[in-house]
């Protein structure tokens, strides 16, 4: 794992030269584009960068738009020469606005010493004493499981492709230490450029791998930019991690509907490889889910999700991750739990969403190894540029990705105890569609205790009988129902600003629906029992 570890450790020394490959190949391409005819000419692009920035700007009231307006004004009197020229430019800045840096110091202080550290720091506990036994047992917290030994072998053997689900901007930290829990190498990762405004965690971002990605630029030219500097880094061997899903998830729903664009870079990446006469350079796609007991912007997350349509917003900067204080409150009550964080590894794939044996080679769905080049090949051997084919390469791991992630899901308590508790209000409602349920009398919003223990327990048989629909807290299997329902309980009422739920004697009473259907969002692959039949 120490060579895994070192295509990390030398990406400083490479920086310069990945950079200069990604001007290259994309004015290059966008030349030739240009020369085919079409829509694809150099003024197109430059005109698609001025017009979406000017756009951009005037809705943000922000400084720097003249810098547009005067390349949209200048444009007409262009040469191809000049235009090229700009283009030129323009891919360097934002080549060098991306690209990201890897200090193997920092990375051996956030793997090591830093999570002592910030358990010591962070613990809930008043004494020392008690402050250092946290510290020693600050492992438990972020628990990782899976299919870790064949994700090593295939990390020796070739390029890892990281793809967690995307929950909460901690998602970041959280793989990082369940990686190293897991004896997998770091990775480069694409990360929202709103989430460095976050002093404390931007600065570990800055230096383990991030790069940054500013979501607010639309123009095509800028996405090219990020796609092939992701292809260049996977040819180079460097261990990526993409989230599929795009942003973080505002329902918690388990994410099924793939954004896929980076993670096309995959197939691009190979057959650029397979070109180049070395076949040999695999590359794996590695399905995780990040499994939280809590979630730190669940507030904010459900209400962007319930807001009216068209209301909600693509990029949030003002919510719990923005705030420092509310961080360290997330380490102090949420990290506190053992297992609070499971970090779960799926079975790797290949770029074309086959599966693969246990050392590493793909197969096809009768289980015979098959030759992942010829994917890429014509009829006569050669590699063969094909958009559409690619494309649906891309799809059909998509759907494998999205079809691995609830086999993959960990519930914890507070998911459990959410789900009973929502079925119960749905119950004595007659509906379970959320937007109808806000609006009703709060006279639904109790359920008897009894009911709550007797919708867990149904749960967890459903859970045994379907493995597809996820587990049960590795942890915590031998808790009886009325433990889950104390532990869920005490999560969803002491964290988050206003309790989801609270306990009075023999019922339990809702006091944030929608916290509560955030949290029980997390089963929603588990189809509901049809309302009337509980038995």
């Amino acid at each position: 794992m120490r060579e895994a570890e070192n295509r990390l450790e030398r990406f400083n020394s490479d920086r310069t030269r990945l950079l200069s490959e990604v001007e290259r190949r994309v004015v290059a391409r966008r030349v030739a584009e240009s020369k085919a005819g079409g829509d694809a000419s150099l003024e197109y692009v430059l005109n698609d960068v001025a017009y979406c920035e000017i756009r951009r700007l005037e809705a943000s009231k922000s400084n720097g738009i003249e810098r547009w307006r005067d390349l949209s004004r200048r444009l007409l009197g262009m040469s191809d020469d000049d235009k090229r020229e700009e283009i030129r430019g323009l891919v360097r800045h934002y080549g060098k606005d991306v690209v990201g840096n890897f200090d193997p110091r920092v990375y051996k202080f956030a793997t090591g010493i830093g999570p002592s550290l910030l358990g010591f720091l962070f613990s809930p506990t008043a004494n020392i004493k008690e402050g250092m036994n946290t510290l020693r047992h600050l492992d438990a917290r972020i628990h990782a499981d899976g299919e870790t030994e064949i994700a090593r072998t295939c990390a020796e053997r070739g390029t890892l492709i990281v793809t967690p689900t995307h929950s909460s901007n901690m998602d970041s930290p959280a793989i990082g230490l369940g990686l190293t829990r897991a004896g997998l190498p770091p990775t480069t990762y694409g990360a929202g450029k709103n989430l460095f405004s976050n002093p404390f965690i931007s600065f570990f971002m800055r230096n383990l791998g991030a790069y940054r990605v500013d979501r607010r630029l639309k123009f095509e030219l800028y996405k090219d930019v990020l796609k092939e500097y992701s292809t260049v880094l996977l040819e180079h061997g460097y261990h990526s991690l993409f989230f599929p899903g795009g942003t973080r998830c505002r329902s918690n729903i388990i994410e099924k509907n793939l954004k896929l664009g980076l993670l096309g870079t995959s197939v691009t990446a190979y057959k650029n490889s397979v070109r180049e006469g070395a076949p040999h350079k695999r590359l794996y796609i590695l399905p995780v889910t990040i499994n939280y007991r809590l979630v730190l912007e669940a507030e904010t997350l459900i209400d962007d999700y319930l807001a009216e349509v068209g209301k909600s917003r693509y990029i949030i900067t003002d919510d719990e991750f923005s705030r420092v204080g509310r961080i360290v409150e997330f380490f102090r009550k949420i990290l506190a739990h053992e297992g609070s964080v499971v970090v779960r590894f799926g079975r790797p794939l290949d770029p074309f969403g086959n599966d693969i044996t246990d050392d590493g080679e793909s197969i096809d769905r009768a289980g015979r190894i098959v030759d992942p080049a010829s994917f890429v090949r014509g009829a006569d051997g050669e590699v063969t540029d094909d958009d559409q084919r690619d494309a649906e390469y891309t799809r059909a791991l998509g759907r494998r990705l999205a079809a691995a992630y609830p086999k993959l899901t960990v519930l914890h308590s507070t998911h459990l105890v959410a789900r009973a508790v929502f079925d119960g209000i749905c119950q004595n409602a007659g509906t379970r569609d959320i937007y109808r349920l806000l609006r009703a009398p709060s006279g639904h919003l109790e359920v008897p205790v009894p009911t709550v223990l007797a919708g867990i327990d149904r749960l967890r048989a459903r859970l045994v009988e379907n493995p597809a629909f996820g587990a049960e807290h590795p942890l915590h299997t031998a808790q009886s129902a009325a433990d889950k329902l104390e532990t869920g309980v005490h999560g969803l009422s002491t964290y988050h600003t206003r309790a989801a739920v609270l306990r009075a004697s023999e019922m339990i009473t809702v006091q944030d629906l929608k916290l509560l259907y955030y949290y029980q969002n997390r089963t929603a692959h588990i189809p509901a029992i049809p309302l009337g039949d509980r038995s």
